[in-house]
């Protein structure tokens, strides 16, 4: 169901127009736009960062081993699933990897900002886009599957987001969470990348049980890599605005192709039961329910 944003009414139908209060929400390029004052000044991403991911995404080691992850969890999580929405869309690299694996899932992806929508909507021309605040979702038990890919850490809210999304989840709906961990890894990566924190296990699944979640699977992954990693965090701090932050997208072919075949081990052990204690990132698999008991 839909929710109106002004009255709180839900109600079905296929436009927003909200039958109690008349409210709708405003367009642009045909997309309904939820947040306009947040489309202009969020703090919690670059919206010039875009572009240059878009560019490189499709042949990053971490971007395409992070999709692998996330269609698998899917696909062992998610079975029977309808309808996906993705929180914090960005260039749509992730809904374009899940509508080639679910091509009869209705998807759709809400951002903040109109310029990654831009993007996303030329990767994936049957989805559902809407610009959108994470803290305040216009639905009410409308989807199997709702995912935020690392988008949390950007949010000081972050729990009010949980509770939203657990909100705009069918009964028994899914949610995957990926997200950074480990405070010792912050650097100038985290800063520039408009980071509010980065999640240890116990903190990441207290938030996830408290918004009524019972956690499915939790592990770590970027395990294999993370030695360079800190090596890496450790060589950016104290750079300040030295620092550049498309950087990590420039990386030689070869070694590229190395850090992708070790986290494609990574995954085949997490395929086979392992779930890693320690990792650059951490994915959550969670159920809603009235319980708030985790079973990982």
């Amino acid at each position: 169901m839909k929710r109106c944003l002004h009255c709180s009414q839900t109600f079905e139908s296929r436009d927003w127009f909200c039958p109690d209060c008349g409210w709708r929400p405003e367009k642009s390029s045909l997309v309904p736009v939820f947040s306009p004052e947040l489309a202009r000044s969020s703090s919690g991403f670059k919206a010039s960062y875009f572009a240059p991911l878009a560019a490189r995404e499709s042949d990053h080691f971490w971007f395409r081993a992070r999709n692998a992850l996330i269609v698998w969890a899917l696909e062992k999580y998610g079975a029977g699933v309808s309808s996906f929405m993705e929180i914090g869309c960005g260039t749509g690299f992730v809904l374009q990897g899940i509508a080639g694996h679910f091509p009869h899932v209705r998807l759709f992806g809400s951002e903040i900002y109109p310029e990654g929508i831009a993007f996303a909507a030329e990767r994936i021309a049957g989805a559902e886009f809407m610009q959108m605040d994470a803290r305040n979702i216009p639905f009410a038990e409308e989807f199997d599957v709702v995912g935020a890919f690392d988008v949390i850490e950007h949010i000081d809210e972050d729990e009010t987001v949980l509770k939203q999304i657990y909100s705009a989840l069918k009964p028994h709906g899914l949610l995957l969470l990926t997200v950074p961990q480990h405070r010792w890894l912050w650097s100038a990566v985290d800063d520039h990348a408009c980071h509010v924190r980065r999640y240890t296990a116990r903190e990441l699944h207290a938030k996830v049980t408290r918004a009524g979640f019972r956690i499915e699977r939790s592990t770590s992954f970027i395990v294999s890599l993370l030695p360079p990693m800190l090596a890496y965090r450790l060589m950016q701090r104290g750079k300040g605005n030295t620092f550049n932050p498309h950087e990590g997208l420039n990386i030689h072919p070869v070694l590229n192709k190395f850090f992708e075949g070790c986290l494609r081990l990574e995954l085949a052990l997490i395929r086979g039961g392992v779930s890693f204690p320690v990792g650059g990132s951490r994915l959550v698999v969670a159920k809603k329910t009235d319980k708030t008991v985790s079973n990982i």
